[in-house]
């Protein structure tokens, strides 16, 4: 996609609202590379990713992305054989923690609600926690190496807190002599280049032996490390050498066991990149409350209720508009500040947004077109240095997009012909048209002459569209008309400001019978599309209401056939229970039976 229609749409800003969203500095840089593509597969997979991002934080609430850093830079040192330092190796380590438990909240989402692509990028992430464990057993999180990395260095910190103790404890004493406290500027021990000392007047130099070190900035105090304490500063020294010795052998170790993994951890990176990339679109999306948009490669577009991102949700109107079934070009005509121009970009960049994978500012159901390539020419571009007028400038732009356009491209042009005397510069807009549409791109075209309503008209594939003005208040509704080409309403305008009648009417006299019979058309045409939509919200409203009425009933059925559901199971229950009863109990007869056969029985027990 070329850089001038990233510019003209303002791309760019809708990839500063879209970083915002990135938790980590991989998810930034990975916002800054995007650009729309025209391969209709790999559209579709973007989507599709960040429908599935949008579902994990509608179940789930946001990714866990906290403690992943940019490594690469650290990962390309280790493998060129730099020694990395305790920082660098402790952001290897929370990122190794980050991407352990980022890999386990996609796992555990997608085993309660599917999302295969999400799922098969954390597959391919490593789990390295031997590494990762090692490095924490060596560097806290402060990023200091601790006297565990090693015995040796242990062994060193030890001796080292032993000699700093016996410094401190005869300077001390020296401080506490009331002798010495009378040459000092500050009772205190303080450290100069790495060695202990303690801060003499100036005046008292020649009675105080020792090294001077520093000395304040006005000269009075000197930074003076005694005789008494020059061996025991050497220990230090000598031990604080050691102790940089050990820890510049530790960290190589560590280094290294990075350099072996280096190449898994170069992909992992690149993987925490993509799903940072994918989560901030999700994060883009709620933003916007956009939606996904249903895709097609046969340049056929439907915005349902679209609205252009950059503008605030209280002040945007929304845009309906078809193209690439019936019509091909769309010709909007209509008055300065009617909205034409945002229009025009609200539909240029929603397409550049679905072809970076973007779910769209619009309603459900809506279609964009996967196009190879979209070229708008929008804006006043007149160049001083070049010494191009509006028109020349004009011109240039188009004949780069007559040049550079294939048949699976969207057109976008703003004041087609302006710029240059009215009766050329229609002929001329209508001859661009016309080649435009033979090559058989999408157009959507804005201007101000009247020629171009009739042709629009007469033109197969084409269609008339405007801006609907209110003549009651003077001023435009922002909405986008089509089927209806735009009128003056200078007349009425003038009128309503209070411009003499008798002056109105020699205007009108000075106007041809044709434009009289087009401005009584799109009059009549106006007055039966307000008419019809007076009559479709009338029909919406009945139909809601019936809606409602048959929910209503429904409710009211279902409730009936529970409450005779349950009735007539406490029937069949009360039936069961009464024939069990029933049969329970012995009759007469079955009591006469039973006590002769216990008399009978008596009876041969006797005689035996």
């Amino acid at each position: 996609m070329n850089t001038k229609i990233i510019k003209t749409l303002d791309y760019e800003k809708i990839l500063h609202k879209l970083a915002h969203h990135a938790s980590t500095s991989l998810g930034k840089d990975a916002v800054e590379k995007l650009e729309p593509k025209g391969d209709f597969e790999l559209v579709k997979l973007r989507l599709q990713a960040t429908d599935e991002a949008v579902n994990v934080e509608r179940l789930k609430g946001n990714a866990p992305f906290g403690g992943i850093r940019d490594i690469r830079s650290s990962l390309h040192r280790s493998r060129i054989g730099g020694m990395l330092n305790p920082v660098e190796l402790l952001d290897i380590s929370t990122t190794l923690f980050g991407t352990r438990r980022l890999k386990r909240f996609i796992l555990a989402v997608h085993e309660e609600y599917p999302i295969p692509m999400l799922k098969e990028q954390v597959d391919l992430l490593t789990e390295n926690k031997q590494l990762e464990d090692k490095i924490n057993s060596c560097i806290d999180e402060n990023g200091v190496v601790v006297d565990g990395a090693s015995p040796e260095l242990g062994r060193i910190r030890s001796e080292l807190r032993t000699g700093e103790g016996r410094v401190r404890e005869r300077l001390e004493q020296m401080i506490r002599n009331s002798s010495v406290q009378k040459m000092l500027q500050d009772v205190l021990i303080t450290i100069r280049n790495d060695r202990y000392v303690i801060p003499v007047k100036s005046e008292y130099r020649s009675s105080f032996g020792g090294m001077i070190h520093d000395q304040s900035a006005s000269g009075a105090t000197l930074y003076i490390e005694p005789d008494a304490i020059v061996q025991l500063n050497n220990k230090i020294r000598e031990l604080k050498f050691k102790e940089e010795v050990e820890i510049e052998k530790i960290l190589r170790a560590l280094t290294e066991l990075v350099a072996e993994q280096v190449e898994l951890l170069v992909f992992d990176v690149d993987q925490l990149a993509e799903l940072d990339f994918t989560f901030a679109k999700a994060g883009l999306a709620r933003e916007l409350k956009a939606t996904r948009p249903r895709l097609n490669d046969r340049g056929f577009i439907k915005i349902k209720r679209g609205r252009h991102p950059l503008i605030a949700a209280e002040a945007v109107v929304p845009l309906d508009l078809e193209l690439g079934n019936d019509y091909s070009t769309i010709i909007v005509t209509g008055p300065n500040t009617g909205g034409k121009t945002v229009s025009l970009k609200t539909v240029g960049l929603l397409s550049l947004m679905a072809m970076s994978g973007l779910f769209v500012p619009a309603e459900e159901g809506s279609q964009l077109c996967v196009f190879d390539a979209i070229y708008a020419d929008i804006g006043d571009e007149q160049s001083i240095e070049q010494n191009l007028s509006t028109f020349s400038s004009h011109m240039t732009n188009i004949i780069r997009i007559l040049r550079d356009m294939t048949p699976k491209s969207l057109v976008l042009l703003d004041e087609l012909g302006a710029g240059t005397d009215p009766a050329e510069g229609s002929a001329l807009a209508i001859s661009i048209l016309d080649y435009i549409h033979q090559i058989g791109c999408r157009i959507i075209a804005t201007t101000h002459y009247s020629e171009l309503k009739a042709y629009a008209y007469q033109k197969q594939g084409t269609i008339n569209a405007s801006m609907e003005f209110d003549i009651q208040t003077l001023s435009p509704t922002y909405r986008l008309l089509v089927g209806v080409p735009g009128r003056s309403n200078a007349f009425a305008i003038a009128e309503r400001l209070g411009l003499s009648r008798r002056i109105i009417d020699h205007a009108r006299t000075q106007v041809g019978e044709e434009d009289k019979r087009v401005e009584s058309m799109i009059a009549s045409l106006e007055e039966n599309r307000l008419i019809a939509e007076s009559e479709r919200q009338i029909a919406e409203q009945l139909r809601r209401e019936a809606e409602e009425l048959r929910l209503s009933l429904e409710a009211q059925q279902a409730k009936f056939d529970e409450q005779r559901d349950k009735l007539l199971e406490r029937a069949e229950r009360d039936a069961r229970e009464a024939v069990a009863k029933r049969a329970a109990r012995p009759t007469k007869s079955s009591r006469i039976c039973g006590a002769w056969r216990r008399k009978k029985l008596v009876a041969l027990k006797t005689t035996s």
